[in-house]
């Protein structure tokens, strides 16, 4: 059984006389929104305990958000209207992270000539996030490697397809799978073979990495860097189809990731560097990425079942048939991941879709595997056209009023949780205007375990059922529930809906 479900049975067997009860009865009814406030630099840098991401004071720290990426020239996200209403409006619904994407070929857009005029306007938006209280990880996006093949990503400099069409062209994601140039561009990047001037394109990467890590370690706002999104195999994908994997495609990996985060090091010793599989992995394939060796790294997965790949989420095909392993299985392969590494886990990926089912199937996963997570995406467009369907804002030129966002998918998005843990978690369920929470204490960390409340599913307020070693310091229905520790033992906390 779950471990959701153990925790909700528990909860249900718990006669509320057993523990404190706060009443939450405010002067006048209603829970509040939360005032966005910056983030705390004592509780900074992030860092990590084995799969767990961690704050300062030692406390798990929990990460619900989105991305946003601007994937059209000049692939500025401040560009297409993202700014401080936005940030704002998802910090007001308890979002505590963005995955930001910069564009390779922004950054440098010839070889050796960076833009940091480009570098600094990214740089400006995370610190922008940093002053709602929002933790930014920083991303080089690619898709199908370049404009060339229909996607952004690397400069024109790096694209080596050996003269071959670009055809047959069907789109994002289509191309991954039927056009040779876009293998052999993969291919050549993954043999680190000269550019134009004579430097392996690795090399290429992993400074231009070292260059963005050097302006972005003033930035406390950063807590991570994602050094590569969807690393497609190239011309040997299909022997990543199986549900076992492709170990040699992912041993070859190594020796990438050590050139990239061998050079992060020469600019930020202390920030998490997170590293990813190819993205047939969403599909729940093993993983046989060795371990980096590196005390500071994470493993970055995403999770869109192989029917999705082919619009099977964005037609409401059944669960089964968009996940023939089952919803589970590429959580289980991340966590196995972790268990072999003592990396930390992020979920940079989901959902691109208003298929509800298919958000809920995801995020009831998310809940049971106690996982981080950030949502694609804000808003969506890409050089395929617009996917009006993945994002969450219709029209970020305006502001995110309630008519210009998509309210059914935030009532599915938007939910309780434990967003700073002072101690360990062992299980969590949401479902609107009811939350449970199990937790083992650590005595050692002085500051509160914080839990998010949405007045979104709390609209009249809510009442606190506590049974452990630890006591409700917070108002009543404040939007961040605050529970002080109080002795070492097993925390188990309910918040429910008051009518």
């Amino acid at each position: 059984m779950r471990r959701s479900l153990v925790l909700l049975l528990a909860l249900a067997l718990l006669p509320a006389a057993s523990g404190e009860r706060a009443s939450g009865a405010p002067e006048s009814p209603g829970t509040p929104k939360l005032k966005p406030r910056a983030l705390d630099v004592r509780t900074l840098p992030l860092g990590h305990r084995g799969r767990w991401i961690t704050d300062r004071h030692g406390r798990v720290v929990i990460l619900h958000g989105v991305n946003m990426v601007a994937k059209l020239p000049p692939y500025d996200p401040g560009r297409l209207g993202f700014g401080e209403d936005d940030a704002a409006y998802l910090a007001s619904e308890g979002f505590n992270t963005v995955r930001l994407g910069l564009i390779y070929k922004g950054l440098e857009p010839e070889r050796g000539r960076y833009d940091d005029a480009y570098l600094e306007r990214i740089a400006r938006l995370a610190r922008m996030l940093g002053r709602h209280g929002i933790h930014v990880l920083a991303d080089f996006h690619q898709d199908l490697f370049n404009e060339r093949f229909h996607g952004e990503g690397f400069p024109d400099w790096a694209v080596i397809d050996d003269g071959l069409p670009a055809q047959p062209d069907v789109g994002f994601p289509g191309n991954y799978f039927v056009m040779p140039a876009l293998w052999r561009a993969f291919d050549h990047f993954w043999a680190n073979d000269p550019g134009p001037d004579g430097v392996g394109l690795q090399d290429a990467y992993a400074a231009a990495w070292r260059h963005a890590a050097t302006r972005f370690r003033r930035e406390q706002a950063i807590f991570g860097y994602d050094i590569l999104n969807e690393a497609w195999p190239g011309s040997p994908w299909l022997t990543c189809l199986s549900p076992a994997g492709c170990p040699v495609f992912d041993a070859s990996l190594k020796p990438f990731y050590d050139r990239v985060i061998t050079q992060i090091r020469k600019a930020d010793r202390t920030r998490l560097a997170f590293y990813e599989t190819h993205p047939i992995f969403g599909g729940g394939g093993d993983v046989h990425i060795p371990d980096l060796e590196d005390p500071n790294v994470g493993f970055s997965f995403h999770v869109y079942c192989l029917g999705a790949l082919f619009g099977g989420a964005q037609t409401g095909a059944p669960g089964q048939i968009n996940c023939p392993l089952g919803v589970d299985r590429p959580f289980e392969r991340a966590e196995a991941q972790s268990e072999r590494t003592g990396d930390a886990l992020l979920m940079t990926e989901f959902g691109a879709t208003d298929d509800l089912d298919t958000l809920r199937r995801d995020v009831a996963a998310t809940q049971n595997h106690m996982m981080s997570w950030q949502y694609w995406s804000w808003f969506g467009r890409d050089p395929s056209g617009e996917r009006p369907a993945e994002g969450i804002i219709i029209d970020p030129r305006k502001p995110p009023t309630r008519d210009n966002l998509k309210q059914d998918k935030l009532d599915v998005l938007v939910e309780a949780y434990p967003r700073a843990v002072a101690g360990t978690p062992d299980g969590w369920a949401f479902a609107p205007g009811s939350f449970s929470f199990g937790y083992q204490t650590d005595p050692r960390i002085g500051a509160p375990t914080e839990v998010f409340v949405p007045a979104r599913h709390y609209p009249h307020g809510y009442t606190v059922t506590l049974t452990g070693p630890a006591r409700v310091i917070s108002r009543p229905n404040a939007a961040v529930l605050l529970l002080r520790t109080t002795g070492s033992g097993r925390v188990v906390v309910r918040v429910d809906a008051r009518h």
